[in-house]
């Protein structure tokens, strides 16, 4: 199909979260002109996920706030949606999506959009009412419901989301232990210097920790978690459990359809499967990273906007983005972390700023290039790194540890 063609091609999006609601979107704004179908399997408009595990919990935000767009505007913009629809099955040969209500649905392009899901832990108890994950706006109201003053949260995991639940907790007057199996939370994601200042920071508000603690299984009474039991025998009482411990990526319907998976769907630079009329962007993806010259997997949002635009721009033959450097945020109690790229390589750390302060950064370096940089409190840092790592720009460390030199000087 030529460009002009495409215009009016009609687009399927199988997932309406970020990337799905974000891609029909962009292709409205780059100006296609035909049918686009958004299909999700909630009955929610496409809305912000990440605010789900700090002002959701806390009753600042619902789903009208973080909606992405108003309901009128899928109307007004002739974006046909399905909600609480479940895509079950692609025919490449015939371009159709069949839905779990038997619909079936003709595409010109079809875009995956599947995210990921909660990792389960498969032991003892796990189906207890209480024991929660959150990847959804219906998953953060039962975790909401289960919190207040006295309440008692068990997280278990040490990751980004379930520190942000536990400072949400912390925050509603409840409760919190975080279970961790390494012997520091954030033990997979972060640098040392960063996850034992956020442990200490959440220790200092009160938050629990059970560190190199294997867990075997949940008590319950009456159908209900009452507790987590550890591998040393050991039972701690909760009232409503957070299992943190990743996340998997929906890719059966693409691997189902005979398209390439590994960790996720594997596409290109233009978001393409090796189907030229099958994109698939967001968490569900293992995409190229040119900067770091790999195939990875991302869950953020910068990722899921970005490959929206690649999408939305080769199914209507314009000049896609430039390739981004990732991105990822989190906010705890008065914290705000930012990190820009991936510490792939890095042979050596510097740290910038007076950690006991809450106000530093840890630039990840590879010979005298940065490859990524985490910043708590420090925007300056945070951007001029993401800056230096788009630009392969080589840096000084001694320059870089250096306060009172600015971080526009910092080249080697």
């Amino acid at each position: 199909m030529s460009a002009e063609t495409n215009q009016n091609a009609c687009v399927v999006i199988v997932g309406a979260g970020h990337a799905g609601g974000s891609a029909a979107a962009f292709l409205r704004q780059y100006g296609h002109e035909g049918r686009i179908v958004l299909i999700g399997d909630e009955p929610l408009l496409p809305y912000q996920r990440p605010p789900l595990s700090k002002a959701w919990l806390k009753g600042e935000a619902d789903a009208d706030s973080l909606s992405l767009k108003p309901a009128e505007w899928y109307a007004d913009n002739n974006v046909s949606l399905r909600l609480e629809g479940v895509a079950e099955r692609i025919n490449r040969s015939e371009k159709t999506v069949t839905l779990a209500s038997g619909e079936v649905i003709a595409y010109d392009f079809l875009i995956l959009a599947t995210g990921a899901r909660a990792r389960e832990l498969p032991i003892p108890g796990s189906d207890l009412a209480g024991v929660l994950a959150l990847r959804t706006a219906a998953d953060a109201e039962l975790l909401k419901d289960a919190l207040g003053p006295d309440k008692r949260l068990a997280v278990i995991g040490g990751g980004y989301v379930g520190l942000e639940a536990a400072a949400s907790a912390r925050a509603l007057g409840s409760h919190a232990l975080i279970v961790e199996r390494e012997s520091r939370v954030l033990a997979r994601v972060a640098c040392e210097t960063l996850s034992l200042f956020f442990q200490d920071y959440h220790a200092r508000h009160g938050v629990a920790f059970e560190l190199n603690a294997g867990v075997a299984g949940f008590e319950g009474a009456d159908g209900r978690v009452t507790g987590v039991r550890f591998t040393d025998g050991r039972v701690v009482a909760c009232d409503v459990a957070l299992v943190g411990v990743g996340a998997v990526p929906n890719d059966e319907l693409a691997k189902d359809a005979g398209l390439e998976t590994t960790n996720g769907v594997v596409v290109d630079l233009e978001a393409r499967t090796a189907d030229p009329s099958i994109f698939a962007i967001g968490d569900v993806t293992h995409r190229p990273l040119p900067l770091y010259e790999r195939q990875f997997r991302l869950e953020s949002v910068p990722n899921a906007l970005e490959q929206a635009k690649q999408a939305a721009s080769a199914i209507l033959g314009r000049q896609g983005p430039s390739p981004e450097v990732p991105w990822f945020w989190s906010d705890q109690y008065d914290l705000k972390l930012q990190i820009a790229g991936l510490p792939f390589e890095a042979d050596r750390q510097v740290v910038r700023g007076h950690v006991a302060a809450a106000k530093f950064a840890v630039f990840h370096l590879k010979g005298d290039l940065l490859q990524a940089v985490e910043a708590v409190n420090a925007p300056p840092e945070f951007m001029a790194g993401k800056q230096l790592i788009a630009k392969r720009t080589p840096v000084s460390a001694e320059k870089l540890a250096d306060i009172t030199v600015s971080m526009k000087e910092v080249a080697a």
